[in-house]
């Protein structure tokens, strides 16, 4: 039983591709000052700012998933990474693994830049009938090589730890496009082929290409669209997805920009369409349609050799600000891992995502709330009941006084997150503090549902069915334990266990 809550608050208000400007991240010496820090001790994975659900490297930079493959019994997350230092560049594939998608246990790092240039995102397959020759479930890792031009690049391991890079990389090569990048290769069974997705960056384009054995690629087409408000930033970091919808076959294509977020910097949007193995036809829709509403879930893509399941992390942070955001030794998480589905909404396809039901295994027993303390010390999950026929705002709060507001609009349909200096720490970058992060509703009635998840540094809101979803940085002095609002609320709020202890 959710226990009703009526509170009251005052509301305050090196080549020329475009790709090399895009971390625009301040200049940080190094404390040796040759551009590698000096070892760092063991992180205890409880700073200040640390997540305690989210995926976090020990120390150093982080950034895009790269290569999510599930393989004898343990699903492999790579990662854009940083070995030297908490600072974007020198770009290898960091590596971490899980039995159930929570729990992660940090890797030694998996690729390493080498004569064709950093080790750039991309994606990873279990060849289970031997196609490439490397062996029947070997890992084939393909990846961008960027050097002074972007080529597409081979790698294989047969236990999911070391990997072999290929003799003859790169597998496509490439002296003219300033952009080509982010591979991500699934198996289409009907052309009996491998399909690999590719970004253009400023193109505003995704290619497709094909292959028999993950070595020799066919350029196939491209798509794009002329839909001018998705086509603000750069493409990148695509996948495309055979989904079920009304009983039918659909396909939705994945594709991040950057700048062009539905907030500011960056963004994912998705495409639903067709695809017949050739050739991606986008249906007409009213594009962009927006994967996360909030300023920070970037370069999400899924895991492969999952069966049914589509399972999707993201970057949790922008480019906007994604140098300066105020952690050590380690900077950037990745999201709670989420499953999408498509669900129809007003007679149209949306892609859903809800946290995967393997958070269970940290969670503890619903409790209800009835007062404003949560009784909580550390992450947790809250579910809310909120009344949408009237505007009301509410509010997660800590000790200290900083919270994070949330209005209920009902003239625009929408929920507005503030994130502003009232929320924690802003000072670190000019551009952090964003007092209106819209979202619609996505729901019919009068009421509803919201699972927000709450870690030391980030807010993660989703209607309980996973139409609509924002994913915020913040950074408190102390995890939010508070729940305040001019609104009728029914609350309940279950804890969840740290998953570095």
């Amino acid at each position: 039983m959710i226990t009703v809550l009526l509170f009251t608050m005052t509301v305050t208000s090196c080549s020329d591709s475009k790709f090399d400007e895009q971390p625009l991240l301040p200049i940080v010496e190094e404390e040796n000052g040759e551009g590698e820090s000096e070892e760092e001790p063991v992180s205890g994975y409880d700073e200040q700012y640390r997540p305690q659900v989210h995926y976090t490297p020990a120390k150093n930079w982080l950034n895009d998933p790269n290569g999510m493959v599930y393989a004898n019994g343990l699903y492999h997350l790579f990662y854009q990474y940083n070995p030297q230092g908490n600072v974007w560049g020198n770009m290898s594939w960091g590596h971490a693994t899980s039995e159930d998608l929570i729990k992660w246990q940090e890797q030694p790092v998996a690729l390493t830049r080498d004569g064709l240039g950093d080790i750039f995102s991309g994606s990873a397959v279990c060849d289970k009938d031997n196609t490439a020759g490397f062996g029947a479930g070997a890992i084939v890792a393909l990846y961008t090589s960027s050097g002074q031009y972007q080529q597409q690049s081979l790698a294989y391991s047969t236990d999911g730890m070391n990997f072999i890079k290929y003799a003859q990389n790169p597998v496509i090569a490439n002296t003219s496009e300033p952009d080509f990048r982010d591979p991500k290769v699934f198996w289409h069974k009907e052309s009996r082929r491998w399909i690999m997705a590719l970004a253009m960056g400023w193109k505003y384009a995704i290619e497709f290409w094909s292959s028999p054995d993950l070595k020799n690629w066919t350029r196939l087409s491209s798509f794009s669209t002329e839909t001018i408000a998705c086509n603000r930033g750069q493409w990148e970091c695509p996948d495309l997805l055979r989904m079920e919808y009304d009983g039918k076959e659909k396909w939705v294509l994945i594709v991040s920009v950057n700048p062009g977020g539905p907030v500011a910097g960056s963004g994912t949007q998705y495409f639903v369409g067709d695809f017949d193995g050739t050739q991606f036809v986008a249906d007409a829709l009213d594009y962009p349609l927006w994967l996360d509403y909030g300023m920070d879930n970037y370069a999400g893509v899924t895991w492969s050799n999952v069966d049914d399941r589509f399972i999707l992390i993201g970057w949790m942070n922008n480019w906007n600000y994604a140098g300066a955001v105020p952690t050590s030794p380690w900077r950037s998480a990745m999201t709670l891992p989420r499953e999408l589905k498509l669900m129809e909404f007003d007679g149209k396809p949306l892609l859903a995502s809800t946290v995967v039901h393997e958070i269970e295994t940290i969670a503890g027993e619903w409790r209800d709330v009835s007062s404003e303390i949560l009784g909580v010390d550390g992450a947790y999950q809250l579910r809310l009941e909120v009344d949408i026929t009237q505007d009301g705002v509410f509010s997660l709060s800590n000790e200290s006084g900083e919270s994070i507001e949330m209005l209920v609009s009902v003239a625009t349909g929408k929920l507005v997150t503030r994130r502003t200096g009232r929320t924690g720490q802003i000072s670190f970058a000019s551009n952090f503090a964003i007092p209106s992060i819209k979202s619609p509703f996505n729901t019919k009635g009068d009421k509803m549902v919201l699972d927000i998840f709450v870690d030391k540094s980030s807010v993660e809101i989703f209607t309980e069915n996973g139409s609509m979803v924002q994913t915020n940085l913040v950074f408190p002095r102390s995890i939010y334990n508070r729940l305040t609002g001019n609104t009728k609320l029914k609350a309940k709020v279950r804890s969840l266990s740290g998953i570095w202890k």
